[in-house]
């Protein structure tokens, strides 16, 4: 039997990138999905692909108003929630170019970051515990970030939003346990994940290859992760599988937070250097 068979699961930011890598797990797992971006059009071209076990709804993370209506309408058609994957977020250079850094960053791209990455999953988490209470159970995966454990100096309103991520996974998964409410909290920390947001960096003409070698130049692994190996963790989260583990921080990050390797050896070694 698929792991997630008769549990329903929302995904915010579903429609590209990591958020649909996770829907389409989610699926192939046995659960329905609903999926929610602010791109419509998209969103609603994935959940069709996804086939009938997927659903697309409009929700603005930052809305209270449309929490309550998306997670109410998902409870009516399906009659629980059983799995809410906080995945939308913004970098905040999107809209606000110049710098970002704890000097120059302007106060509104600041706001505009906490409002998305952070506002948006105290919210989320606030509407799924109530569904959750009600069925009994579930499981609450926030996509955190590698940013969110070190200092980032050219993106600070992102780095100290995916940190509060961080700390407010735990003190959710706390405040569930304490109630006992058998819902469980916790936080995947990716970094060099490939998705659409890398691809102006990469470019796609003949520098493409060096861009990619000097981007994940400081992972152990050297090479970019994919979304599809951030979707297996999270649908590991999930399930029952993870029955213990609450509270917890889950890096998938090729290795970046362990520490830093030497450049790997080119030359064979002799029976003699063994």
């Amino acid at each position: 039997m698929r792991r997630l068979t008769g549990r329903v699961a929302l995904v915010t930011g579903a429609a590209r990138g990591i958020g649909l890598a996770v829907a389409r797990r989610l699926v192939d797992e046995g659960a329905e999905v609903v999926l929610t971006d602010l791109r419509d059009d998209e969103g609603e071209r994935a959940a069709s692909a996804l086939g009938a076990c997927a659903v697309y709804r409009h929700l603005d993370v930052r809305d209270a108003a449309d929490w309550a209506l998306v997670i109410g309408e998902c409870v009516q058609r399906y009659g629980r929630l059983d799995v809410l994957v906080n995945n939308a977020g913004i970098t905040g250079f999107e809209s606000y170019a110049g710098a970002h850094d704890p000097e120059h960053v302007s106060l509104e791209a600041w706001r505009a970051v906490m409002a998305t990455n952070l506002e948006g999953v105290m919210l989320g988490c606030q509407a799924a515990i109530g569904a959750m209470r009600a069925a009994g159970g579930g499981s609450i995966v926030n996509i955190g970030s590698r940013s969110g454990v070190v200092g980032i100096p050219g993106a600070a309103a992102y780095a100290a939003s995916k940190a509060a991520v961080r700390n407010h996974t735990k003190s959710v998964a706390l405040w569930c346990a304490e109630q006992d409410l058998g819902i469980r909290c916790n936080v995947v920390q990716p970094a060099a994940v490939l998705t659409p947001l890398w691809e102006p960096m990469l470019g796609t003409g003949p520098d493409r290859a060096a861009n990619i070698a000097a981007a994940v130049a400081d992972a152990p692994l050297r090479r970019f992760g994919a979304p599809e190996e951030v979707a297996a963790l999270v649908a590991y989260l999930a399930s029952d599988e993870s029955a213990y583990c609450t509270g917890g921080e889950f890096n998938i990050d090729g290795g970046l937070l362990a520490g830093s390797v030497a450049a790997p050896a080119r030359a064979t070694h002799s029976t003699s250097d063994v």
